[in-house]
């Protein structure tokens, strides 16, 4: 596919459902591409967090629990909810966790760096706050609109729903 086939298909559906559709889909794809970058990231890199990681500060109640668990649990969760956005699953749910993590992320990482700092991070992606206040913004489009239908949150939903309620 090129870029003109693109163009093709997008012009075609940018209005209407069809185009709010493919906005979604591929708003969560993006998403789900940055934050299974970031799991992998840290759980390819072993049980340890980087020394830089040990050293920040977590709001609470995540302060509580240590460096080596707020890593893993924050690998792990980056990673399943970019599975779950990539089909559509739970979307809403998964979006909001991811919105928390965005926060503990801004909150303990990258708001001491500035608006678009580089930094400490051990990776050429380290930055201020704005990347990831711009994710958190796409992150509440996905919060208020949901999935879309091209999703299988939308396929449930279409189960569950009385046939009379959907052409309503």
């Amino acid at each position: 596919m090129n870029f003109k086939t693109i163009w093709h298909v997008c012009s075609k559906t940018s209005s209407g459902p069809e185009g709010n559709n493919l906005a979604l889909l591929l708003l969560r794809l993006w998403l789900a591409q940055e934050f299974l970058f970031a799991g992998y990231t840290k759980l390819s890199g072993g049980l340890q967090p980087p020394p830089w990681f040990t050293e920040l500060q977590f709001p609470a109640p995540l302060g509580l629990l240590g460096p080596q668990l707020n890593w893993l649990m924050a690998g792990s969760a980056e990673m399943a909810c970019a599975l779950a956005l990539i089909f559509g699953v739970g979307t809403r749910a998964v979006v909001a966790m991811l919105l928390y993590i965005t926060y503990v992320a801004i909150y303990s990482v990258h708001f001491d760096l500035g608006w678009s700092g580089w930094n400490m991070i051990e990776t050429e992606a380290g930055n201020g706050f704005k990347v990831p206040l711009m994710m958190a913004l796409m992150q509440l489009v996905l919060l208020v609109q949901g999935a879309g239908e091209w999703s299988v949150d939308a396929r449930l939903n279409a189960r569950v729903r009385p046939r009379d309620m959907v052409a309503a």
